[in-house]
């Protein structure tokens, strides 16, 4: 928040270099950065209606979707999206936040319109390892969600992505669920069949048979397919100085070190409750 798309690429580009390429008023490219090309846009889809081949009813043509931007930038949170990169130039991303808060951005953790995200897309080192690493999201989502919101109030709360279906977690975490990977894409899309999870397989699993996910899916879900988990829990505080992406990234270490822990994973997963 703060700063417009426009203004959020410039102060990029000005300190890392890098070329401007516009695609809409509400959406840049920084091209050649030393951290590779970054994209910079309003998290909006209606204002960046030339991705769409159909454009869905009520979307603004051409001058419309850049009139709608303009009339919602207020209120809607502006998206930085870099490169895949290697865990070793995270304190180089982790540079970004005070960067842009030096040049006016401002937000802590939502808004009334959703989260400020941090999203970590992280592909896994081995995919077979992707039930016990959801295991281990399933079994940590409430610390993980608490901590998130921690002293961020009702707005911090309410930016959260909904939690697993009690349901399901209570399937999943049992020792002995160790299905197939076809038997477990079918037991995910069956339960979750949306993008809004705290741990976010869409990606992961559309990268293996983008058909049949789509097909199990409501027709406007947005699937982006790719070999990650889409870690959706953290909020960004880029209003707040000082602010650092350590923190959640921590915890994620944290998730990958239960996961590799059959014996403890299996414990807890044994162990198991519904919340209250």
């Amino acid at each position: 928040m703060g700063l417009s798309a426009r203004a959020a690429a410039l102060a990029l580009a000005g300190e890392l270099g890098g070329r401007l390429d516009e695609e809409d008023p509400h959406a840049f490219r920084v091209v050649g950065t030393r951290l590779g090309d970054l994209k910079v846009e309003l998290d909006l889809r209606l204002a960046h209606p030339q991705r769409r081949r159909t454009p869905p009813p009520g979307t603004p043509p051409g001058a419309g979707g850049r009139w709608l931007g303009a009339v919602l930038s207020p209120f809607v949170p502006r998206e930085l999206i870099t490169e895949p990169l290697p865990v070793e130039r995270m304190a180089e991303v982790d540079a970004l936040p005070a960067l842009l808060n030096r040049h006016g951005a401002k937000g802590r953790g939502a808004v009334a319109f959703g989260s400020l995200g941090l999203h970590f897309n992280v592909e896994p080192a081995d995919p077979d390892r992707v039930l016990d690493l959801l295991k281990a999201y399933l079994l940590l989502e409430p610390r993980l969600r608490d901590d998130t919101a921690a002293g961020g109030g009702f707005w911090a709360v309410r930016g959260l992505p909904p939690p697993f279906p009690a349901a399901y977690v209570g399937k999943v975490v049992a020792p002995d669920y160790r299905p197939d990977p076809d038997q477990f894409a079918r037991d995910y899309l069956a339960a979750n069949p949306t993008r809004l999870r705290g741990l976010d397989l869409l990606p992961f699993l559309g990268h293996r048979d983008e058909a049949g996910v789509r097909a199990a899916l409501p027709k406007n879900e947005k699937v982006s397919p790719r070999p990650v988990l889409h870690y959706r829990v953290p909020q960004a505080h880029v209003g707040l100085p000082g602010w650092s992406l350590a923190q959640d990234w921590n915890r994620w270490v944290g998730l990958e070190r239960l996961a590799a822990d059959r014996p403890r994973l299996d414990a807890l997963g044994a162990a198991w409750t519904p919340r209250p």
